[in-house]
Order: C-alpha cells, then sequence, then structure tokens
C-alpha cells in the first residue's frame, strides 16, 4: 500500500511538471507571493506616509516617476508600497480563511456521509441555507453585523466558502465508507473516529487539495470587494479594495489609482486559477481528456 501510494505521488508531481498552467499559475502566485513576503524590503516608503512632495502643485496625486515608481495617491502616498503591504493582507487573510474553511467543511463532510440519518439531515440542511444564499450578499450582511477587521473578514470568508467543501468531502465519504476494507474496519472492531481519521479522511484529501487551490481566488476577490464597499478590513490599512475605493472618483485624473491594484487582483486570482485547474488535472487525468 506504501509503495502504491508512493507511485501515485510520482505520476501526480510528473503529470503537473507537464502542464504549462501549473508553470504560469506557480510563478505568478510566487512572485504576489514574493512581493508579499518582502515588502518590508521592496517597498520604498512606509505605505502610510505622506509625502509633500508626492502631490502636484494643484494637489492631485503624481503620475508614475523616478521618485515614486507607480505614482501616488490623493494623500500623496507611494502606490508601490501600498500595493506590496496589500497583498499581504490580502494572501494572509485567504490563508488563513482557507485553512479553518478546509478543516471545518470536511470535518462537516465526514460527519454527514458517514453517519447520514439525523446528523446528515441537520449539517445538510445548514448547508443548504448558506449555500442558498449568494457569496457577495451573505458576506456583506455578516460584514453588516459584525465589526471590520481583519480578524471579521476571516470569519466571514470562512462562513461563505465552508458549504461547497463540505458538500464535495460527503459525496466522497457517502462511496467510500460502502468500500470493502471499511467493512473489514468495523468487522475488527474499530470504532468510528478511528475509521474516519484513518480510512475515510485519506481518500477526500485530494478533493480539499483542488477545493483549496481554486478557492483561493474567490477569497481573494470576496476579501477585495468587501474592502470596496468599506466592511471589509477598515482604513487606514492598505489593501487592493480599499485603493480602488479610493481612486474610483479620481479615476479621470489619477488612473494608475485603480489600475495598479487590479492589476494585482487580476494577477493574483488568474494564478491560483490555473494552478487550481493544473493541480485537479494531474490528480484526475480524466478530467482534462474530457475537455
Amino acid at each position: 500500500m506504501v509503495e502504491l501510494q508512493k507511485k501515485q505521488n510520482r505520476g501526480f508531481w510528473t503529470r503537473l511538471w507537464r502542464l504549462p498552467r501549473a508553470w504560469v499559475g506557480g510563478a505568478l502566485i510566487l512572485l504576489v507571493g514574493i512581493g508579499a513576503l518582502l515588502a518590508p524590503v521592496l517597498a520604498p516608503d512606509d505605505p502610510l506616509q505622506q509625502f509633500r512632495d508626492g502631490l502636484s502643485d494643484v494637489g492631485t496625486p503624481l503620475p508614475p516617476n523616478g521618485r515614486f515608481l507607480l505614482g501616488t495617491d490623493h494623500l500623496g502616498r507611494d502606490i508601490w508600497s501600498r500595493t506590496l503591504y496589500g497583498a499581504q493582507i490580502s494572501l494572509f487573510v485567504s490563508l488563513v480563511a482557507n485553512i479553518t474553511a478546509s478543516v471545518f467543511g470536511t470535518l462537516v463532510g465526514m460527519l454527514a456521509g458517514y453517519y447520514s440519518g439525523i446528523i446528515d439531515t441537520i449539517l445538510m440542511r445548514v448547508t443548504d441555507v448558506l449555500l442558498a444564499f449568494p457569496a457577495i450578499l451573505l458576506a456583506l450582511g455578516l460584514a453588516a453585523v459584525l465589526r471590520p477587521s481583519v480578524s471579521v473578514v476571516v470569519v466571514i470568508l470562512t462562513v461563505i466558502t465552508w458549504p461547497a467543501l463540505a458538500r464535495l468531502v460527503r459525496s466522497q465519504v457517502l462511496i467510500v465508507r460502502e468500500r470493502a476494507f471499511i467493512e473489514s474496519a468495523r468487522a475488527s472492531g474499530a470504532q468510528d473516529g478511528y475509521i474516519m481519521f484513518w480510512h475515510i479522511l485519506p481518500h477526500t484529501i485530494t478533493v480539499t487539495i483542488v477545493w483549496v487551490t481554486l478557492s483561493f481566488a474567490s477569497t481573494v476577490l470576496v476579501e477585495s470587494s468587501l474592502s470596496f464597499l468599506g466592511v471589509g478590513v477598515p482604513l487606514p490599512t492598505s489593501t487592493w479594495g480599499n485603493m480602488i475605493a479610493e481612486g474610483q472618483s479620481r479615476y479621470r485624473i489619477a488612473p494608475w489609482m485603480i489600475f495598479v491594484p487590479t492589476v494585482a487582483i487580476i494577477i493574483t486570482t488568474l494564478g491560483f486559477n490555473l494552478l487550481g485547474d493544473a493541480v485537479r488535472d494531474a490528480i484526475d487525468p480524466r478530467t482534462s481528456l474530457q475537455k
């Protein structure tokens, strides 16, 4: 069994290595990740510092120049520095939200699929209620009740993302629990918890991995949307959504205020979508043949 697992892992990495989408997506994610991690080094200025020479003589933002690489905003702050620090917020929030959502969604899906009956009914009805709401509307409703902060945004993203994974994991568990090796484990006297976490959970890992890589893009977009609408990470913290919101009323005189954070969001979401698509095809080659 161990040798078979190793062979399957080698096959996965070989298939992933041969997919151009994986290279492009990984490169884009690596680019954004390096920018976020090295923001204190790469950013020439404090993202909150307002420079007297960051505005023109008439008080308008400066376009990209030798002093400010990507220009300045309406308060004379460096756009390049704010974009780098904004990457930290977006990636951190998405990472924590996806980790918590994957743990909670996997747990709910396993319990619902393994036990069925009343437990399955209750858990899946709660899941159905959450899935019935459009993600952004549910996020806005939660944000309106809770006080905006980084931790609150993480909680909101977790709430709106775990139900989809719970559904996927449940469907996988319903198939796995009927296999012969599960019946053998029950016959040998193994407890339910042992069976779920040592026999069933490994068969749901691939579903969770694909879901997490694809979910990163949507959580980045939702976080940016909440910040743009003023119910996400509060000002003056530098986030891509806040930067776009501040630039929307000045797009005629300073289009770079919107253009720069928008390009950052596009690069990040494109990278995660390409990598997630490649991971899915590498795990199950039949999906690529059906396209």
